[in-house]
């Protein structure tokens, strides 16, 4: 039972229980990360049967889910040179070859993305104990920068669908709070593929990135939503996985389950468990062959953008079967 009534002492029994820090030495920089060595990845690799693959990000365009929060905006994406700059001759290529080229600006994280562990604090502290200040400059990450993660996520995926298990009509409604037994339950109907452990990464469908398609972007992007509930904390710590990802704007259920509080699992699940967090993914097509073989289990590749520095990046994950 949560109790809402206290959530600074929520947050902090929270980080004290499910702390990772110094688990890997005092110069660690990957936090679960390290869950997924080389027999995860052959595990991984070794559950593609079919050759069947599924892309799981959205489009990175400027009909996309931002609206401003926080200076957060769609991309933004420009020619540098056009078809028409070649036909006219004007690009200064010599024998007639002329070519198009072009430039995207955009926060890091507009669309499908991962949070590294730079980008939430706990009064004042990073990841293993670090001071934030420290870690993080004008400059950029210092210590744990998206780019230390680069080649290393990929290996054995895992698709909780809780909202075709537990919605209506494959989905469920926003300030849902999916629990640990909600968790549970979603991998008994879903069978021994299902089966969540060290090392995987871990997918969990709501249905809301489908409902957004549906009916329009509206509060998509930090409005209501199906998240995971505070209490999953636990969870996923004894879990030992190595990320999760979700098909919504912020992971954790919206409106928060504390009253005065502000993406609270965030503030325990990064900086103290040091778990990469992945949003706004599109699990519909994935989910739909899931429920139709009866397998939720697959290799699934998720490289970050290694953008230097940067406290998170846009992925283009690709689950494979």
């Amino acid at each position: 039972m949560l109790d809402r009534t206290d959530p600074e002492a929520a947050i902090a029994a929270a980080a004290r229980r499910c702390s990772n820090w110094g688990r890997w030495g005092p110069d660690d920089v990957l936090g679960t990360l390290n869950f997924l060595d080389e027999a995860k990845r052959r595990e991984g690799a070794a559950l593609i049967r079919r050759g069947v693959s599924f892309p799981l990000s959205q489009r990175f365009e400027a009909d996309g889910p931002q609206k401003g929060w926080r200076r957060r905006t769609n991309p933004v994406h420009t020619m540098l040179d056009t078809g028409l700059d070649a036909e006219r001759g004007t690009q200064g290529f010599p024998h007639g070859i002329g070519g198009a080229d072009d430039v995207v600006f955009m926060p890091l994280q507009a669309s499908t993305q991962w949070d590294g562990l730079g980008h939430i604090f706990d009064h004042g502290i990073a990841w293993n104990g670090r001071r934030a200040g420290d870690v993080v400059t004008s400059e950029g990450d210092q210590v744990t920068g998206i780019e230390t993660a680069a080649g290393r996520i990929a290996g054995r995926g895992v698709l909780l669908d809780v909202g075709r298990v537990l919605g209506t009509d494959g989905e469920l409604p926003d300030g849902f709070a999916i629990t640990t037994e909600h968790l549970e339950e979603t991998m008994a109907a879903q069978g021994s593929t299902a089966h969540v452990g060290r090392g995987d990464l871990l997918l969990v469908r709501t249905g809301r990135l489908a409902r957004a398609r549906r009916e329009g972007w509206g509060d998509y992007a930090g409005g209501p939503a199906p998240g995971l509930s505070f209490t999953t904390v636990d969870w996923l710590h004894d879990t030992e996985i190595a990320a999760i990802a979700t098909d919504t704007w912020g992971f954790e259920v919206r409106p928060n389950e504390f009253d005065d509080a502000f993406q609270p699992l965030h503030q325990v699940a990064i900086p103290h468990l040091g778990l990469f967090l992945g949003e706004m993914w599109d699990l519909d097509a994935l989910a739909a062959d899931c429920a139709a073989d009866g397998v939720h289990e697959f290799w699934l590749t998720a490289d970050p953008i290694p953008v230097t520095g940067a406290v998170g990046a846009p992925v283009a994950p690709v689950a494979v079967k």
